[in-house]
């Protein structure tokens, strides 16, 4: 019987290689999935759920972007398919990230596979980003939806990279959506605005009082993936992950540690329903 007060994840820092084909992004499949099904077989790692970045079929690079007719993919493709087959054979969830094609063009989405081999659902990319080494708008459409899937009673819900900067997203999930853990997937590239995103991450997890994976892909322009807790001080830090290598850590999340910070540093509670209350301004005149 699941344990319903923890939950228990295999946050996947992977290497993601460069490809313009769709023949290269399922070679890098078949190793991605070989990796994961090794780290929980062989270093007996007892995942329930396993969580991998933004875009974790395909490399990020306008080379890749630019033959998305080839290598984006529907919702049941060959990414579908082969962590189907993982979840399936070990009996997990599986929350991966792939370009979705679609009639009104490509999306970036995050998934969720269960056990059973079905779709949990999926959630596009709400934020496209056109900043630094960003480069979505020019071939991404924005998603329209949100999405929330359940396990061992935790509400979970993806967002992606870009979205984490908008804070009414996360908010809209814990307040309006009830969410405990929000996996953050991400493709952050070390541009100019790496150094801000550690900092978004634990706001985001402080303020909502919630369980934050930010998950990034590993290589010499990526990794230094963390997972914050809802309650973070001098005492209680982030998770850090590798700075650039590969990193698989198995985070378990207790329900009891968020009820604490909860009970402890009542933010949520003490919220107004609403802030749209009069304005009192000095005359300047």
């Amino acid at each position: 019987m699941a344990n319903e007060k923890t939950l228990t994840l295999l946050a996947c820092q992977i290497d993601i290689p460069p490809m313009t084909s769709a023949k290269e992004r399922d070679e890098h499949l078949t190793t991605s999935v070989a990796k994961v099904r090794n780290e929980i077989t062989n270093a007996d790692r007892g995942a329930e759920l396993v969580v991998l970045p933004e875009l974790s079929s395909i490399d990020y690079s306008r080379e890749t972007f630019s033959k998305l007719d080839e290598i984006a993919e529907p919702l049941d493709g060959v990414s579908f398919e082969a962590w189907r087959e993982l979840a399936m054979d070990l009996g997990v969830h599986v929350s991966y990230s792939f370009a979705r094609a679609d009639k009104d063009g490509p999306y970036i989405c995050a998934a969720v596979v269960g056990p059973n081999g079905k779709l949990v659902g999926y959630y596009d990319k709400l934020h496209l980003a056109q900043y630094g080494a960003s480069v979505e708008k020019e071939y991404f459409n924005r998603g329209n939806h949100l999405f929330v899937f359940e396990i061992n009673e935790f509400r979970l819900a993806p967002i992606i990279c870009y979205d984490i900067r908008i804070p009414e997203l996360s908010r809209t999930l814990v307040i309006d959506q009830n969410v405990d853990v929000i996996l953050h997937c991400g493709a952050y590239y070390r541009d100019a605005s790496l150094h801000t995103w550690h900092p978004f991450a634990v706001a985001r997890a402080l303020e909502n009082q919630v369980f934050f994976l930010s998950l990034n892909r590993a290589g010499q322009t990526y990794g230094n993936s963390l997972f914050c807790l809802p309650w973070q001080d001098e005492t209680t830090q982030p998770l850090n992950f590798a700075p650039t290598e590969e990193d698989f850590r198995v985070i378990t999340i207790e329900r009891e540690t968020q009820a604490k910070a909860r009970e402890d540093y009542t933010f949520l509670k003490d919220r107004l329903e609403d802030y749209r209350i009069e304005l009192i301004s000095s005359d300047t005149s």
